[in-house]
């Protein structure tokens, strides 16, 4: 039988999850790195509409969150990746990922 304290315990982790990786940029910062885009301006380029101060500020928080790990190689670059706790999101992108496709080809008739 499930409880009203179950289905509250479950509305908060959904809550918690999407405090750290909800919002217009978090998810698609991380499928740039996920798929192996680890430099600042390649993870821009895979986002024309955000700007520098904004994917910084996102990076940030993803970092404060271990999902991300900061890497500076010399006073110009510095790489971006997953760090061990992040990688447990893997999964959960790909299924969104695979989601969003199948739901695009349905939306759309394709």
């Amino acid at each position: 039988m499930v409880t009203e304290k179950m289905i509250s315990d479950k509305i908060r982790f959904m809550q918690d999850t999407l405090y750290v990786i909800g919002g217009k940029w978090k998810l698609p910062i991380l499928i740039a790195i996920y798929h192996g885009n680890t430099r600042f301006s390649d993870i821009k380029s895979y986002l024309p509409h955000i700007t520098s101060r904004t994917l910084s500020k996102e990076l940030s928080e993803l970092e404060a969150n271990h999902l991300v790990i900061k890497t500076a190689h010399s006073s110009k670059t510095v790489k971006y990746e997953f760090a061990p706790y992040g990688k447990s999101l893997s999964p959960v992108i790909r299924s969104m990922t695979e989601w969003g496709e199948q739901h695009r080809k349905k939306i759309l008739g394709k």
